[in-house]
């Protein structure tokens, strides 16, 4: 059997740029002729995707997929941890849900894992060239050294090559790359065979004395520096820049920033549109003073605790305010549910009530299951709605949901899937819509067609229609190209070929 050789990227903290710079890095491969697997082995994200098979896993390792020109496989990301509390977590195992632990039991039960993370390492390994392997936060969380299983103890595990990446954005990146390296106990910076300053904005000539004085100190170099780039690809951290991001746009889409806000990459999307904005509201302050042009109520990971929240904070009343005022209304899986009538919860899965009101905005009950649906269908949409002349058209997307809904008298079906099943609702006067089908905007001719009919009723001309599927590809060629001609690509090809 070959041996795969292997690449890790590891950070200075979250959010530095692990998980594109690791995409970047499959696709570089993948253009020079490697396959690659992208892998980490753990996750901690409320973005999730669903497999072919109905497996579910965090989608920067799709998005990775993706750049290598790959099938999204579980064994990418084997254990994939959804926040559904502050002190909890709900813990995936090869893509199948199997239970909820506190950070300290979780802690506790790491131990066991390394079998389950070794299995899948493996499984990609026997299947590719290089294996490129991304990290979680930082190594030098030392509290979390012990029964490590994605940091220095699976690059232990799996003897890889380490390559630091620090953010200079945030600031304090020298100190940042250095506390890291000396933190790590000797046989750990032995690893580290190279560092990256990511996201900079300015003149390389600039850091160089920083470079070089740095590189005197831990005793490893620089492969390069890699300037702050705007691409619109989906990325578990990157929604945190894009919350506080000011864009203009004809168009204004709204996101109710839900306190366990799941998959909020279903509305990057509309990101590649010159002219549509994406804002995310986070308070009652802010829907106040919104004027959007839609309203979307994304996923959630807690339904009923968010429910709760948007009532206390009185979003809930921006949200029925703004519908009144003739703002279409679209929820999505958990959106869908809060957007109803009534969420029954008899096993108690989120909550000790066993009944919770909705927004009310569609005639819809939910009951929450126990059971997990984890899904990829495609359907056809069998209501028209906000006059968008779509029934009839073609969908695809994924279902990620603890629950059932069922329509009421005042409100129609959305669409039927493949399987006969009903999905979604829409109202009888065509402006509140919902559906469990994750990525319901990536569907071109269903977008295009709202996209138009938002502009049609501002009078504003129609733009050049845009294939989403191309755009992406095209994203992940731009930031392939931005770090390509950053990094000292033979120092990284000798580290990989050493491995």
């Amino acid at each position: 059997m070959k041996k795969a050789k292997k690449i890790m990227f590891q950070g200075t903290g979250s959010s530095v740029g692990k998980s594109l710079i690791c995409a970047a890095v499959c696709r570089i491969l993948n253009d020079d002729g490697y396959r690659v697997m992208p892998y980490k082995s753990q996750n901690m994200a409320l973005n999730s995707y669903i497999t072919a098979d109905g497996k579910e896993m965090g989608r920067a390792q799709v998005t990775q997929a993706e750049c290598a020109r790959v099938e999204p496989d579980v064994a990418m990301n084997p254990v994939l941890l959804k926040p559904n509390s502050d002190v909890g977590s709900q813990v995936i195992l090869n893509g199948v849900a199997e239970f909820n632990m506190n950070a300290v039991e979780y802690h506790a039960y790491k131990a066991r894992l390394t079998e389950v993370v070794m299995d899948a390492y493996n499984k990609l390994a026997a299947d590719s060239d290089v294996v490129c392997i991304e990290g979680a936060g930082s190594p030098a969380e030392i509290n979390l050294r012990e029964n490590d299983i994605v940091n220095m103890g699976l690059a232990e595990m799996v003897d890889a090559p380490v390559v630091l990446i620090g953010d200079i954005d945030r600031g304090g990146v020298f100190a940042s790359i250095y506390g890291t390296i000396k933190l790590l106990e000797p046989e750990e910076q032995a690893r580290i065979k190279g560092f990256i300053i990511n996201k900079f904005r300015g003149d390389v000539k600039l850091l160089q004395p920083g470079i070089d004085m740095i590189e005197e100190k831990v005793g490893v170099p620089c492969l390069g520096v890699v300037p702050y780039t705007r691409l619109i690809i989906d990325d578990e951290d990157s929604v945190t820049e894009r919350w506080h991001e000011k864009r203009d746009g004809a168009i204004t889409i709204g996101v109710v920033r839900l306190r366990h806000i799941s998959n909020f990459t279903d509305c990057t999307v509309f990101d590649m549109y010159s002219d549509v904005k994406v804002e995310y509201y986070a308070n009652q302050r802010e829907m106040a003073r919104a004027n959007p042009d839609l309203l979307v109520v994304p996923g959630s990971k807690n339904t009923i605790d968010d429910i709760i929240k948007l009532r206390e904070s009185k979003m809930a009343d921006e949200i029925i305010r703004l519908h009144e005022s003739g703002v279409p209304v679209i929820g999505i899986c958990g959106g869908y549910q809060i957007i109803g009538k009534t969420i029954s919860d008899p096993g108690h899965v989120e909550s000790e009530t066993e009944t919770t009101e909705g927004l009310g905005l569609l005639d819809i009950t939910t009951e929450l299951r126990e059971s997990k649906q984890t899904t990829r269908k495609n359907g056809v949409i069998t209501s028209d709605v906000l006059d968008l002349n779509v029934e009839g058209m073609a969908v695809a997307g994924y279902e990620i949901h603890m629950g059932e809904s069922i329509c009421g008298e005042d409100s129609d079906i959305f669409c039927t899937l493949e399987d006969g099943r009903a999905d979604g609702a829409v109202s009888k006067d065509k402006t509140v819509m919902g559906t469990y089908l994750h990525g319901i905007f990536d569907n071109d001719d269903f977008r295009e067609a709202l996209i138009a009919s938002l502009k049609a009723k501002k009078g504003i001309e129609e733009s050049e229609r845009v294939d989403f599927a191309a755009f992406k590809d095209g994203q992940y060629n731009l930031l392939a190209s931005a770090v390509r001609e950053s990094l000292d690509m033979e120092k990284l090809m000798a580290i990989i070929d050493a491995s």
